[in-house]
């Protein structure tokens, strides 16, 4: 933190600036690198809508430098993450590189989080303290985990018996341990979506579950809103707190005594009470600090609303819905679902066994970064942010890859 309004992610932000500024001034060098049918793929067409709509709730924010600022991060976000994986994934070595790169670094930094865990003796309490300077907090490291957890299956279910299959599997157990120590209850729902997800690419079912899912949270939500049904899940202040020990923290869960649930529910109804304000742009990217208190209900409120961290709303399709309008949150929908149709599209097209698996474990980790969003907001963060944006430029390659090979096969 540099001042009281401007931070930074050191060393990734640095990396992600000179990583654009590298691809553009190559872009103006050689303008063809990029063809028009790549710039032209439905997904980049979409995102480039998207931020066009978050450039103009920006015009209209209550909070203009702080939006301005979500903006140019963002547009450095899509140099590194979109548009020079665009150039870079086109061979098949590249992309196994880039895997082997991430998956290497994760391994290791997951490591010496469990061995300092050890010391603290594997507590609820303590892991935040074990992943420093690495994660900011266990949510952000068990997303990464579980995100991780589908490409090493990829790898182990693709190598030869030998060695190499039986080392991957042990990274694999370790994987799993490390994400069940990091008591992250978002990123555990996410590893079960993302088994899910397989069977519903498979079965050609993933686009229609998502939509179904869409329907029915849209209902549920108008539903409790009605006649103040929320107001029923008040829970007793002086009972609502933070448990160090994770099997009461799990109890409490049910039982709406949890502070981090409780406060979920007094940020979520505070945002939804938001919307109908400014339901079209929205109060502007990264305005929700500074504009959610009056509409929270007091009998929602818990130990930690002062929120001295300036957290979001720990939702993030609602934190885009707050921040950039309906329209906003509609784009962002369409852009998920048009990955995830991509995703099993791709599966089902691709003859070549290596872009098939890829196709495959995109959908998965694009399915688990939409689940552990849905408890927090992790899109705009050097993490996750970075995994979603590789994953959609991983897609436009392999479908323009296909293509082209479909043609020679004509």
């Amino acid at each position: 933190q540099i001042t009281d309004t401007l931070g930074t992610d050191l060393p990734d932000e640095f990396l992600m600036i000179f990583t654009a500024g590298l691809f553009f001034c190559y872009w103006i060098y050689k303008p063809l690198v990029l063809s028009k049918k790549m710039i032209g793929h439905p997904l980049i067409v979409l995102l480039i809508i998207s931020f066009a709509w978050s450039l103009l709730s920006a015009i209209f924010s209550t909070e203009f430098l702080l939006s301005f600022k979500f903006l140019l991060a963002k547009s450095w976000y899509a140099g590194a993450f979109i548009l020079a994986p665009l150039i870079l994934f086109r061979e098949k070595k590249m992309i196994s590189k880039a895997i082997m790169a991430l998956t290497i670094a994760m391994i290791i930094v997951t490591i010496i989080t469990m061995v300092r865990h050890y010391e603290y003796g594997y507590t609820f309490a303590t892991i935040n303290k074990a992943l420093y300077p690495f994660f900011r907090n266990h949510v952000n490291y068990s997303a990464m985990l579980v995100c991780l957890i589908p490409v090493v299956c990829m790898y182990w279910y693709s190598v030869k018996p030998g060695a190499i299959k039986r080392l991957s599997f042990i990274v694999l157990l370790i994987l799993l341990a490390a994400l069940i120590l990091s008591f992250a209850r978002g990123a555990w729902l996410a590893l079960l979506t993302g088994l899910l997800t397989v069977w519903l690419i498979k079965k050609r079912l993933l686009v229609l579950s998502y939509a179904l899912i869409i329907i029915f949270l849209i209902g549920s939500l108008f539903w409790i809103k009605s006649n103040d049904r929320y107001l029923q899940f008040a829970h007793d202040y002086k009972t609502t707190i933070w448990h160090k020990d994770f099997g009461e923290h799990l109890t409490a869960t049910y039982q709406f005594k949890d502070v981090s649930t409780a406060e979920r529910f007094y940020r979520w109804i505070a945002g939804v009470r938001m919307i109908k304000d400014n339901w079209l742009t929205g109060y502007g990217p990264n305005s929700f600090y500074n504009n959610y208190r009056p509409y929270a209900i007091p009998a929602f409120k818990t130990w930690v609303s002062n929120n001295g961290e300036h957290s979001t709303v720990h939702n993030y399709f609602l934190l885009v819905t707050i921040e950039q309008g309906i329209p906003g949150l509609i784009l962002f929908l369409l852009l998920a679902g048009a990955m995830l149709y991509y995703s099993q599209h791709l599966y089902h097209r691709i003859n070549d066994i290596f872009y098939k698996k890829i196709a495959m474990t995109t959908g998965v980790i694009i399915i688990m970064i939409l689940t552990v969003n849905f408890l927090s907001d992790l899109i705009e963060t050097d993490k996750i942010g970075s995994l979603f944006f590789l994953c959609l430029s991983m897609l436009v390659v392999i479908d323009k890859k296909s293509e082209r090979n479909l043609r020679k096969f004509k």
